[in-house]
């Protein structure tokens, strides 16, 4: 395929594997004391077999099973990736004067400077890759190739004490086996943690720091295609239907037109994931929409975001990122909506509309009931329901509100537009305002940003 070789489909497929290698690694908003951040490592987690056998619904081993078509000397390249924590931990020095040289004790925080450092589970990338003719496949049997990932410890020494990192050693298997069939071939890769450490009695938390976390494969053929496991063709379906897949999903990966590539991910796909092109990065959350998360990350007072940044590293250009993000970008973030039809119009960004929460809304709702505002940006959230952003007309606030992008939100049901308002599509070609950079604090009890 002339796929193979073309660098901006790799690209493409690399950006897809790694929003999977880093879903919910961490979580909006990006603080290790945030509730959601407390049980982290959500998907594709490989305990070692002494936890999984303690009933706590954890498994040790993944199994793909998919169909190829291949040719005469075909290979598959089996690429099993993988993330492996480090707890990071800080110690302050503790001086004993003359008894002695210093020594350290371990803390919860560390500050150096202006910046603070605190504990955290880190991760590190990892992956092993092994080239397989099908033909020995076929002839062989379970092919076992053994993984083994070097722990070890890592001290670096700032002012007022250090900062410690420790990996635990893992130890897996990649088994490989094909299966002819008529007309196709059906693959198995199986991943498993084989690691003889007693997690027994651990908690999950230290379990998971002897853990494959996101633990996904990528296989690649070399003179063959893949068939779809979701949509296959008629004379395979039976085939297909046979096929055992253990706490992984298999997809066609790549552009529409490439089937040399199937994904077996944590997560359920469809064949032909993409990031969306309007993406500016990585927010550790696949399932929401960039605007969003860019919303409620501009909201954060200056002290959450101080947290963020010492928590984690990928935190700290979440928050950069975001906050240097320009106009233009945000604008084409994936989430918005140019027009929305109210009361049999169309209103989008420059139209007028009257205010008219509902009761079961914010309390300070109330004070804008009847008010006439003007609609700064139009968006839809992840369920689909459309918010206006909207600035109240006369508000003294309303000047600031447009400088940083602070807006009150309402739904299509608690606006009507104003009576003889043109369509204002002049405003809506020049979207005064800025667009949607955030969002009145506290305006909605709930919490639902679009």
């Amino acid at each position: 395929m002339s796929a193979r070789g073309d660098a901006m489909t790799e690209e493409a497929v690399k950006a897809v594997t790694d929003a999977v290698l880093y879903e919910g690694y961490l979580l909006y908003p990006y603080r290790a004391t945030a509730a959601k951040n407390q049980a982290r490592w959500q998907f594709g987690v490989l305990v070692p077999p002494s936890y999984a056998t303690t009933g706590t619904g954890e498994h040790s081993a993944c199994r793909t099973e998919c169909l190829c078509e291949v040719e005469p000397g075909a290979t598959v390249r089996v690429r099993v990736r993988f993330l492996q924590s480090q707890r990071r931990t800080v110690e302050a020095r503790v001086d004993p004067g003359e008894a002695g040289p210093a020594d350290h004790r371990e803390v919860g925080a560390l500050v150096v400077g202006d910046e603070e450092i605190l504990p955290w589970d880190e991760a590190v990338e990892r992956e092993h890759e092994v080239v397989l003719p099908i033909e020995d496949l076929l002839a062989e049997g379970d092919r076992v190739e053994r993984v083994v990932v070097r722990g070890g410890e890592w001290t670096t020494g700032v002012a007022g004490g250090r900062v410690v990192r420790r990996k635990h050693p893992l130890h897996a298997e990649v088994r490989c086996r094909a299966e002819r069939l008529p007309g196709v071939v059906r693959l198995r890769v199986t991943v498993a943690n084989t690691s003889t450490v007693d997690c027994s009695r651990h908690s999950r938390d230290e379990a998971v720091r002897h853990s494959l976390i996101a633990a996904h494969t990528v296989l690649t053929i070399d003179g063959g295609r893949f068939l779809s496991q979701l949509d296959p063709p008629e004379w395979a379906a039976a085939y297909a239907a046979e096929c055992v897949n253990e706490h992984t999903w298999p997809v066609l990966i790549g552009d529409d037109a490439r089937d040399d590539t199937m994904l077996s991910s944590p997560i359920i796909l469809y064949d032909h994931p993409k990031v969306d092109p309007a993406s500016q990065g990585d927010f550790f959350d696949a399932c929401e929409i960039d605007e969003m998360l860019t919303l409620r990350t501009l909201t954060l007072t200056d002290e959450e975001k101080r947290q963020a940044r010492a928590t984690d590293e990928r935190a700290r250009r979440i928050v950069d990122r975001v906050e240097d993000l320009p106009h233009q970008p945000r604008q084409a973030m994936h989430g918005r909506v140019r027009v929305v039809r109210v009361g049999g119009r169309e209103i989008g960004t420059g139209d007028k509309v009257v205010l008219r929460p509902a009761p079961s809304g914010d309390a300070q709702d109330m004070f804008v009931a009847g008010r006439v505002a003007t609609v700064r940006s139009v968006l839809e959230d992840v369920d689909g329901t459309v918010f206006l952003a909207v600035t109240v007309d006369g508000d003294p606030a309303e000047e600031w509100q447009l400088d940083q992008g602070r807006f009150r939100y309402f739904t299509t049901e608690e606006v009507e537009p104003v009576a003889g308002d043109g369509p204002g599509d002049d405003a809506r070609d020049g979207d005064p305002g800025g667009g949607p950079h955030g969002r009145a604090r506290g305006h909605r009890p709930d919490g639902t940003v679009p």
